[in-house]
């Protein structure tokens, strides 16, 4: 009997903790779907008014296309003003630089300029470079939340999947993946790379384990 009411005890014990648990859990999740839902909403809003302020037209109808041989080129395709100047944007409390497009995987993004925990929990960020859009190597970093969010789904991303860069002046571009590879977190070789006189863009996310990077090289396409 004494063993019985030991051994029952033990169970309501575990039972209670499987609950809590579970609870605990779900809460988890639907915080997560809930943030998740709002973020994106927020996100959303603010791209569409990002765009219409800048006079950009949906992706079908601004072929930016043709081989870009100089700035003069690069700046050429502007804004339906076509003043080419710069605006001051905020997404929630961060200094706006651009957005990025990546159709594969369904990323539609501000590029914040600020680094930092918060500003990556709000967009992508960039970390290095001269800005979107000019010559040289703009490097853009993102969060991996494997849920979809920022950069989760860079590791589908193949040589020749298309990437949009819009910036402040309304100029929007369109560069192709040309290289893909996982490197340690330590290594910042690729930010600093010769572009031949072009702007180029570097993508750079966690792996699912966190261990190791995925980085994407994208240039002008043709």
């Amino acid at each position: 009997m004494f063993v019985d009411s030991k051994y029952s005890k033990v169970l309501t014990v575990l039972l209670i903790i499987v609950i809590i648990g579970i609870v605990g859990l779900l809460a988890f999740l639907g915080y997560s779907m809930y943030t998740k839902y709002f973020l994106d909403a927020d996100t959303q809003a603010f791209m569409d008014e990002y765009t219409n302020s800048l006079g950009i037209q949906p992706l079908e109808g601004n072929n930016i296309t043709g081989d870009f041989n100089s700035l003069l080129d690069v700046n050429a395709v502007t804004n339906a003003s076509g003043d080419g100047a710069q605006e001051t944007k905020k997404f929630k409390g961060f200094d706006v630089v651009g957005a990025i497009e990546i159709p594969k995987t369904n990323v539609d993004l501000p590029i914040l300029k600020q680094m930092g925990t918060r500003a990556m929990n709000t967009a992508v960020v960039m970390q290095y470079g001269p800005g979107p859009n000019q010559v040289g190597n703009t490097v853009i970093a993102g969060h991996n939340y494997r849920n979809g969010q920022f950069f989760s789904n860079n590791y589908k991303l193949e040589n020749g999947d298309t990437i949009y860069i819009t910036d402040n002046s309304g100029t929007r571009l369109r560069y192709e993946v040309y290289n893909k590879y996982e490197t340690t977190p330590e290594d910042a070789d690729y930010m600093q790379r010769d572009t031949g006189g072009k702007p180029e863009i570097s993508l750079t996310t966690c792996t699912d384990d966190s261990k190791a990077r995925i980085i994407i090289w994208a240039r002008l396409a043709e």
